[in-house]
């Protein structure tokens, strides 16, 4: 799975991505479209449970979860009807999975804002019309060949119909879709179609270094709207993070402890893009290594299990699962396992976000 980070033009989103994924530093451009086509990069989830179970295993390695992140070029209003580049850029976000949208808080008379001032919240709702539009279209077009298939008897075509006329009542009433609930059936019917308001999305405030804790009228202001439509909200100086990001070790905790951070906002970025994506780890504890597999929310044991091999899930038996509470209580898997704490667990067993486990298997 992945995510897209998006925004209007000088908001900050290359200088963010290069700085999470470590493509250099990165200079605000003053003009639109400065990225055409889409850069991808993956970032690694920091997680505090690795190093702690690596503590009490000793592992030659230790391998994080990972992310794939896009950066998508600026939208501007008018994008849906092929403004700027708009339609191609449409097009990107329709195959990411969540949507990243940084929302410029920051003041800075050398970089232009399209809209002639900083106001996040009309930004936010420039580009969610825009998407709005955009789905409208997608759904007009594809209307017409669901019901003409739907006539003919095809069950499929049927909720797709269904599906269409649910999603453009709510789009009237410009509302986006991941508000709209929709049947499993139905919405995996309509699933093709890529439709963006229905994307989980994560709202990234990029702030000026004297609000880097998002205390400000504009990040307030942020934080209000996003908890009106269930999403969060990750305040960030980009152009601080991009230059902490840089650094060697010894320098950049300096410079954290500098400006009264305990860690780059850049991690806080990387774990709420992952839950925003509904995704979580469990873990695989031994002397080779210690290693964090992604699965999402609601994953069975088998599914778990096919991450790490596709064999593992096909000949899936059972699975053995502790805690990482247990490995600091009892220091080691066998005295776990001799105080009764190892679970044996079932096909039809839930994983839960950090367990740590042995599949057993045979094919």
């Amino acid at each position: 799975m992945e995510a897209g980070i998006v925004g209007l033009p000088n908001v900050g989103k290359s200088t963010l991505f290069n700085a999470l994924t470590g493509s250099g530093a990165a200079q605000a451009a003053n003009y639109p479209f400065c990225t055409i086509d889409p850069n991808e990069g993956i970032i690694s989830v920091p997680d505090d449970r690795l190093d702690r179970i690596a503590k009490l295993v000793g592992p030659q390695k230790v391998i994080p979860a990972m992310l794939k992140l896009v950066d998508i070029a600026g939208i501007v209003k008018g994008a849906s009807e092929g403004q700027g580049l708009g339609n191609k850029f449409l097009s990107h976000i329709r195959e990411v999975d969540a949507i990243l949208q940084v929302v410029r808080c920051f003041s800075d008379p050398d970089v232009t804002h399209v809209g002639g001032k900083v106001d996040p919240l009309a930004d936010i709702e420039t580009i969610e019309m825009e998407l709005m539009f955009a789905d409208i279209q997608t759904l007009e077009n594809a209307l017409p060949k669901a019901e003409r298939a739907a006539k003919g008897g095809d069950k499929e075509a049927k909720l797709r119909v269904t599906g269409i006329q649910l999603c453009m009542e709510q789009l009237n009433k410009e509302l986006p879709l991941r508000k709209l609930k929709l049947e499993e059936t139905i919405a995996k019917a309509i699933s093709s179609y890529g439709l963006m308001t229905a994307k989980p999305i994560l709202y990234i405030a990029n702030v000026d270094e004297d609000d880097l804790q998002g205390k400000g009228e504009m990040v307030t202001r942020i934080r209000a709207f996003a908890e009106q439509v269930g999403a969060q909200v990750v305040p960030v100086c980009a152009k601080l993070e991009a230059e902490i990001a840089e650094l060697d070790e010894p320098d950049r905790s300096e410079m954290l402890a500098s400006v009264g951070l305990q860690e780059p906002a850049l991690q806080a970025v990387a774990r709420k893009a992952y839950q925003t994506l509904g995704l979580q780890s469990y873990f695989t504890a031994g002397e080779k290594e210690v290693r964090a597999w992604t699965v999402p929310v609601g994953a069975t044991a088998p599914q778990g299990a096919g991450v790490i091999h596709s064999d593992f899930e096909r000949g899936f038996i059972r699975c053995e699962v502790f805690s990482l509470e247990d490995l600091e209580k009892f220091g080691t898997e066998k005295e776990i396992r001799q105080a009764g704490k190892l679970r044996t667990e079932g096909k039809t067993y839930v994983m839960q976000d950090g367990d740590i486990c042995h599949f057993l298997f045979n094919v």
